[in-house]
């Protein structure tokens, strides 16, 4: 039956206002996002877990850094039934929805973190799926503004909703987590923490809110089938998908955790040697491939190939400007991530409370994310980009440096909504330049794998050391120093040296694609 609503070239309502596509986009994805990251940090800080092991959580957050290792999987294959109505984007986006919502109900049933093992797995779980999610929405947002000038409003628009939900996400759970915590102790007893159960609840349902919504949208351009019989059919391999997945992350996660038992690592071992060598493996294995890469023919294995091709087409067409590229992406958004498994942790120990951290994060980080959001969406159509990504690092440093000053002030809430809209202000607008100069990067013949790979690059080295965070802060603690006060400084400098790069970055210019177009 044909569709009573004609849709674009895109399967999207004539007439349905885009920016509010963009925004609902930009909120399905962010919505998890705090759930696995600073919400969790504040659960296991208020289960007594060590600020060693909280850091070790913030490896949970790597699993975005690698999605380019099944991103390609997205452009290539459909979602079956899904994708009968709905089509490729759609089709992932919806399955990664479901992935969100039964990770986080697993979350909410067992939160009282008396096994950290199955805490881990679903955190993994959820940050899959999260990740998953964005990286469908990306590439839709990408084909559907693949210009500089349509992508500054849509990433704008788009972070606005990420960060909004994020905000909603982080502020709401912690404010439902107390308020909840207090009513009842009796489910204790049966190991069911109230307050982190309902929160958790409360973010999934939240979650599903955009899944409807995209159900109805009307069928997508050269997709046949009906409507029903396609969810029908979708709902139940995404059962099997679910299963599967999660019983291969635990078979993983059995061996990881049995072979660091194995060489001793604990919460007492010192593990940032052994993450920063990792951390420069990548670096040092791309400038060994690249000359290769770069004289390869179009018909070559490593440039045709589904699996890779699209990373060498990366490396193909920007050489060796390629490594301080990725040098520089790498450090613009430490302090960020730094700063989001840590903040958390040292606010509790400065004696806020969870209340007074979600009022903070809530209408306070929400505006004032907002605003950087909007400036950096602005700055990046006006201004070069030497001057737009200096100015977005010097903001999201004096985040970073807001909460060493917050840490000798006393405690009072007026203090902490300053240091938290100082903080997102900055966030803000680095976060909505850097959307921007990564989507710049990437070649229209791959957006989903090429976003997927340089976002997720992007947070390879930040990520591992958030990892080794607690155990940095620990130790400068036992050395005599004030270990929050270093991490956070180190940090913002960090986010500030990678402006270093910009003269090298000033004209890089990748050279032409030596292949047909393909057909649209």
């Amino acid at each position: 039956m044909a569709e009573a609503v004609a849709a674009d070239a895109h399967g999207i309502p004539r007439g349905f206002p885009r920016m509010a596509l963009y925004v609902l986009l930009g909120f399905s994805a962010g919505l998890p996002f705090y759930m696995f990251s600073t919400v969790l940090s504040v659960r296991l800080a208020d289960h007594g877990v060590v600020l060693a092991v909280i850091g070790f959580f913030a490896w949970v957050q790597l699993l975005p850094t690698f999605k380019f290792l099944w991103a390609p999987l997205l452009d290539r294959y459909d979602v079956p039934g899904f994708a009968r109505f709905f089509g490729k984007r759609r089709g992932w986006i919806m399955l990664s929805q479901l992935g969100v919502f039964t990770s986080m109900v697993a979350m909410a049933v067992f939160s009282d973190d008396a096994s950290l093992p199955l805490t881990a797995l679903f955190a993994v779980l959820l940050a899959f799926w999260t990740t998953t999610l964005e990286v469908a929405a990306d590439a839709w947002r990408i084909e559907l503004a693949p210009t500089p000038e349509e992508q500054g409003p849509v990433a704008a628009s788009n972070l606005w909703g990420y960060r909004t939900a994020m905000v909603a996400a982080g502020s709401g759970a912690l404010l439902f987590a107390d308020a909840a915590g207090s009513i009842s102790a009796s489910l204790r007893s049966i190991g069911i923490e109230p307050g982190w159960t309902a929160s958790y609840l409360l973010i999934a349902a939240g979650a599903a809110v955009p899944l409807p919504i995209l159900a109805l949208l009307p069928r997508a351009p050269g997709c046949g089938g009906g409507r029903l019989a396609s969810l029908a059919i979708g709902l139940i391999t995404a059962a099997g998908i679910l299963l599967a997945l999660a019983a291969g992350t635990a078979a993983v996660g059995w061996v990881i955790l049995s072979a660091a038992s194995g060489i001793g690592i604990s919460a007492d071992t010192n593990v940032l040697p052994w993450v920063l060598g990792i951390a420069m493996l990548p670096f040092i294995l791309l400038a060994l491939a690249l000359p290769w890469i770069r004289d390869a023919a179009p018909d070559s294995p490593v440039r045709a190939s589904t699996a890779v091709g699209p990373y060498a087409d990366f490396f193909w067409r920007y050489g060796y400007i390629a490594i301080p590229i990725l040098a520089f992406v790498s450090a613009y958004r430490m302090g960020d991530v730094l700063a989001l498994n840590l903040s958390k942790p040292m606010i509790l120990a400065l004696g806020y409370t969870k209340t007074q951290i979600g009022w903070a994060d809530g209408a306070v980080a929400l505006g004032s994310s907002i605003i950087g959001v909007g400036l950096g969406g602005w700055m990046v159509t006006k201004w070069r980009w030497g001057i737009t990504l200096s100015v977005g690092a010097f903001f999201a440093a004096l985040g970073n440096f807001g909460f060493v000053w917050l840490a000798h002030m006393p405690v009072d809430q007026n203090t902490l909504y300053f240091a938290t809209a100082a903080d997102q202000f900055g966030n803000g607008m680095a976060g909505a330049v850097f959307v921007v100069y990564l989507s710049m990067l990437v070649n229209p013949r791959f957006p989903g794998a090429q976003y997927a790979f340089l976002s997720g690059f992007a947070f390879l080295l930040a990520r591992l050391l958030a990892g080794a965070g607690g155990s940095i802060v620990t130790k400068l603690d036992k050395a005599g120093y004030n270990g929050f006060d270093m991490f956070f400084l180190a940090s913002g400098v960090i986010s500030l040296a990678a402006l270093l790069f910009l003269p090298l970055l000033a004209n890089a210019k990748p050279r032409p694609d030596d292949r047909p177009v393909e057909p649209a």
